[in-house]
């Protein structure tokens, strides 16, 4: 409520306008139809795969238990932008909300932190695996795997509840144009009428320390991992390890890629379009290629996939 007084006391208007990704090309449409495709191949996708993990035994394990939670953060994060710009498009229709605009950046802040925290739980699990694999069952027990995934999901909300308060706060007196599809902080933040300079400084140094830690974390465990692949006797051990390692290295890429160029490129790299492109890689095609990266490249998940079609589970 508060927030949306400080909007109207200072524009005379509660809402904003999303000028959105399909503005930009020639055939909204079909882009339209495209990205509604990618939706539900997202989300089929991940539940499928939620639901192959879940009804196997055989895949009842720490790495596949964070799997699961990476599948159920995609599932939240693509559904917190995609249905209203699409609603918005077959609608005609680009407001949104001030209370609305603060939720939808506030969720996408919360998984998108705790995404980044968990890809470095998921990087320590296959470091223990294959560097102490004796000593696997010991140190990614039940009660570690718990821990991991919780304190992946309170340290993304705590980016949720220090951002999201203090963007939607600042006067927003300028064009009420949202440059983007969703409301993300560095697109609102350029519609507000007063110095954000300190403000973006400091989120700046917030989001190094928030990826300094699971990129160390990250780097160091595959490091460790590409120097025992490479003392491996066995070469059925060496593919299989480097398998699993260059699927998890390709969300890692893909994921803090357009993180970096998001919230760490300094403004002058930064315009309309190419920011549009890149939240389109990290909100939209990245929870589509996460199931299909670790079930056609993993032979387990597959031999599940082919069990519950033919109705036999292994509970």
């Amino acid at each position: 409520m508060e927030n949306t007084t400080w909007v109207v006391n200072h524009t005379g208007r509660s809402d904003f306008d999303l000028v959105g990704l399909f503005s930009q090309y020639k055939y909204p449409a079909l882009l339209c139809v495209i990205v509604f495709v990618v939706f539900l191949m997202a989300l089929s996708g991940n539940i499928i795969l939620i639901l192959v993990i879940y009804c196997d035994a055989h895949l009842h394990n720490p790495m596949y238990f964070f799997i699961t939670q990476l599948s159920f953060m995609d599932v939240m994060y693509i559904s917190v932008t995609v249905p209203k710009m699409l609603m918005d498009q077959v609608l005609g229709v680009n407001k949104i909300s001030a209370p609305e605009c603060g939720m939808q950046m506030f969720l996408y802040l919360t998984l998108g932190g705790s995404e980044v925290f968990l890809l470095a739980a998921m990087a320590y699990d296959r470091y223990v695996a294959i560097c102490h694999p004796l000593l696997y069952p010991i140190l990614m027990n039940h009660r570690v795997c718990l821990l991991l995934v919780s304190s992946s999901w309170f340290l993304g909300s705590l980016d949720g509840f220090t951002l999201t308060p203090v963007t939607m706060t600042f006067p927003f007196c300028r064009s009420r144009e949202i440059h983007h599809f969703f409301c993300e902080v560095p697109a609102v933040m350029k519609i507000s009428c007063s110095d954000t300079s300190l403000y973006e400084t400091l989120m700046y140094l917030c989001c190094v320390l928030m990826l300094l830690i699971p990129v160390t974390v990250i780097s160091s465990s595959y490091s460790f991992i590409l120097f025992t692949i490479h003392r491996m006797n066995s070469a059925v051990g060496q593919k299989k390890a480097f398998a699993t390692c260059s699927s998890h290295m390709t969300v890692v890429i893909l994921f803090y890629g357009a993180s970096v160029y998001t919230y760490m490129l300094p403004t002058s790299y930064h315009t309309p379009e190419k920011d549009m492109i890149v939240s389109f890689l990290y909100t939209i095609l990245t929870p589509v290629l996460n199931p299909l990266i670790y079930s056609l490249r993993n032979k387990d998940v597959t031999r599940a996939l082919k069990r519950m079609l033919n109705g036999n589970f292994v509970l």
